[in-house]
């Protein structure tokens, strides 16, 4: 029978099994050891409130105790409602259950303009960093690559970052997408290749910073000054994250706009000298595709980065979408802009179109101040990338570790709530790869973040075949086919960049992502072993199979 009002269970842990006749399908409720009521719409004793279809109000009912926890009063406690996954005998999905966070009405979690500006600086940043693609492909394709490319691999990966960002809002972000259409083990290689390419596109905002620095200070060409510098500005933009994901959003609000400001008065200065005739100079002949390629990949990927913060965001369901929306437009704008203003105004040297150039055309355009004003702003943007990167990649940590995949002891926060463990972690892997140079980082990088969003794609598509009717409160129109059609065009250039990787780059690459493959199943025998402790965070929603199987 259905226990009324009145009733009360107070083991524990007691499951209680409710069964639906018609859709055939079992609701599994986990009763922690508080009393709890069952009223007439299905709620937990928590008010965490299980997204389900009405339940017929003759459903049988068979109440079982179960076996009592023998992990003692110092074990972890966890409530939750688990609905499995999927669409049985033409039953309606139930739904992926949601369950609130004692942290869903944070003060400290993000709003809508600080993250728009946090997605700027995960993918982006300004213009410093795109001078290559002159170098290697002259003015008209710099420019028709900053136009194209966005259409073709922006714009895909920030849809589907919107859509399943929303359907999972939890800071183990991609990983759980994977996890959820893949299982557990594709999930942590996706986390271990996405953490390392974040950590390895991290290692560059240092050298990038230098390089535009060291035409005013020579001495930060190389040796003992660079590296001292190099650590200096490790350990600053560290502990500004230990401080807190607040503090970083803002801060990220002011440095975006002092980044942008200088190349909009550059661009006013720049009238009177800009030569149309300038930017149609192509020589398809004297290209360097594998460059070319790989800076215009690196300056505008990254848009799923923000998913593994999407724990932190007020109201994601609503807030993810629109943040994406008005930041690929920022993205694409901050680039374009500065690179009409600097073929159009200056002659063409092709081989001075270097990371830095874009200084030395202030200097052209509008004087000694104006070089300093946009090496000051190079200086703030690749803080502002540092901070939102290191961001991404230790909330990235914390959230596997909410998930059972990496040990407890990742999913430690600060007094200040942030991922303690974890931005030891990526600062450590920073100061370690700071010693490549820049075409060597960006190349590396780009190798294992393909490998990363080949899993993503093939996840976006099986969710959709698997859970069609799955709640997702932002959905990219079209279906499954739909789904389909929108992967293959960045599939198709996963491909090409793949094609024009150097031999190096390819081994270094291939020999960490089979350091992720061995490293998977040794963390499951720590864990069987009880070595170290793995839980996962009652904070967080089941995720279910259509068998009923929990993923972790």
């Amino acid at each position: 029978m259905v226990p009324t009002s009145s009733e009360t269970v107070q083991n524990s842990k007691t499951k209680s099994s409710i069964e639906v006749p018609n859709a055939q399908q079992k609701v599994e409720v986990s009763i922690t050891e508080k009393k709890i009521s069952a009223p007439s719409s299905p709620a937990s004793a928590n008010g965490e409130t299980a997204q389900t279809e009405t339940l017929s109000a003759s459903a049988a009912t068979d109440n079982k105790a179960l076996q009592n926890s023998q992990n003692g009063d110092d074990q972890k406690v966890r409530g939750e409602a688990t609905i499995p996954m999927g669409n049985y005998n033409d039953a309606e999905y139930i739904g992926i259950n949601e369950v609130v966070s004692p942290r869903a009405n944070d003060p400290r979690k993000l709003s809508l303009l600080p993250l728009v500006f946090l997605i700027f600086y995960e993918v982006s940043g300004g213009p410093f960093g795109v001078e290559d693609t002159v170098q290697a492909a002259g003015p008209l394709l710099a420019l028709v690559g900053f136009l194209v490319f966005p259409i073709i691999w922006s714009i895909p990966e920030a849809l589907i970052t919107a859509e399943l960002g929303t359907m999972f809002p939890e800071n183990s972000g991609y990983v759980v997408w994977v996890s959820s259409a893949l299982g557990p083990f594709w999930g942590f290689q996706q986390g271990w290749v996405k953490w390392l390419s974040g950590v390895i596109d991290n290692a560059l905002y240092p050298v990038l910073f230098l390089d535009y620095l060291k035409s005013g200070i020579p001495a930060l060409g190389g040796g003992l000054p660079r590296v001292i510098a190099v650590l200096g500005i490790t350990l600053v933009l560290t502990y500004m994250n230990y401080r807190g994901l607040t503090i970083v959003g803002w801060v990220a609000v002011m440095l975006g706009i002092l980044s942008i400001l200088p190349f909009v008065v550059m661009g006013l200065i720049s009238i009177p000298k800009l030569r149309p005739t300038r930017w149609l100079v192509a020589d398809v002949h004297n290209v360097d595709w594998n460059l070319y390629l790989n800076t215009l990949f690196w300056n505008l990927n990254y848009w799923d980065s923000i998913s593994t913060l999407v724990g932190e965001v007020h109201n994601p369901k609503k807030t993810l979408p629109k943040a994406l929306f008005y930041a690929v437009i920022l993205v694409v704008l901050s680039y374009f802009f500065p690179l009409l203003v600097g073929t159009g105004a200056v002659p063409l040297e092709r081989d001075l179109w270097t990371d830095g150039y874009f200084s030395d055309i202030a200097k052209i355009l509008g004087g000694v101040w104006l070089r300093w004003w946009i090496q000051g702003a190079a200086a703030l943007s690749n803080m502002g990338t540092f901070v939102a990167e290191m961001s991404s990649d230790s909330f990235q940590l914390l959230g596997m570790a909410e998930r059972g995949m990496l040990p407890e002891f990742f999913a430690k926060r600060s007094r200040y709530g942030t991922p303690l463990v974890g931005i030891l972690f990526s600062a450590f892997g920073v100061i370690l790869l700071s010693w490549m140079s820049f075409q060597e980082i960006v190349a590396a990088e780009n190798f294992l973040y393909c490998f990363g969003m080949i899993l993503e794609f093939i996840a976006f598509v099986r969710l959709r075949i698997k859970f069609p009717n799955a709640s997702r409160p932002f959905k990219i129109p079209g279906g499954t086919v739909g789904a389909i059609l929108l992967c293959i065009p960045p599939t198709i250039l996963i491909g090409v960049v793949l094609a024009f990787s150097s031999v190096k780059v390819m081994i270094i690459s291939l020999a960490a992502v089979a350091i992720g493959l061995v490293m998977q199943p040794c963390l499951k025998r720590i864990e069987k072993k009880r070595w170290l402790k793995f839980s996962i965070s009652s904070d967080l929603p089941d995720i279910h199979h259509d068998t009923g199987a929990l993923l972790h």
